[in-house]
């Protein structure tokens, strides 16, 4: 299985995968650019990182997509999934009860796994088919 050409394409359908929400997301934000700030706004949090939020998902996701500069872009892509999963689903999901409905404990655990698929990328690079081409090897068993 180690020399499977599985294995050699793996990588690059996990990053391309992983990229494509964050490139959609980005592009979504911008004819919705007015609606996504006042959300922003009214869950707490600043409209004005909304530049920042949509050049991040942007450019961080065509760089993960290529597989440029990868395990720095993951990590940041792995703190962005869990910041966001906090702040728009986990917290606001709160009830009187203090607990999260099911719909935002499961938004929340969506960027928690994306998280998860970041952090592989962080700790095993970006694989084949990829600018870098840093990623480990899988040894022969």
């Amino acid at each position: 299985m180690t020399n499977s050409p599985a294995l050699a394409y793996a990588a690059p359908l996990g990053r391309i995968l992983l990229s494509l929400i964050f490139i959609i997301a980005g592009l979504q934000k911008i004819p919705g650019y007015a609606g996504t700030q006042q959300y922003m706004d009214a869950m707490g949090v600043p409209g004005a990182l909304l530049p920042l939020v949509i050049v991040l998902e942007l450019v961080g996701g065509i760089a993960l997509l290529i597989g440029w500069q990868a395990r720095i872009t993951a990590c940041l892509l792995a703190g962005f999934s869990l910041a966001s999963g906090a702040l728009f689903h986990l917290l606001p999901g709160l009830g009187m009860d203090g607990m999260a409905s099911q719909a935002e404990i499961t938004s929340f655990m969506k960027n928690v796994s994306i998280a998860g698929g970041m952090l592989m990328i962080v700790a095993l690079g970006a694989g084949p088919a990829s600018v870098d081409r840093k990623g480990v090897a899988v040894p022969a068993e």
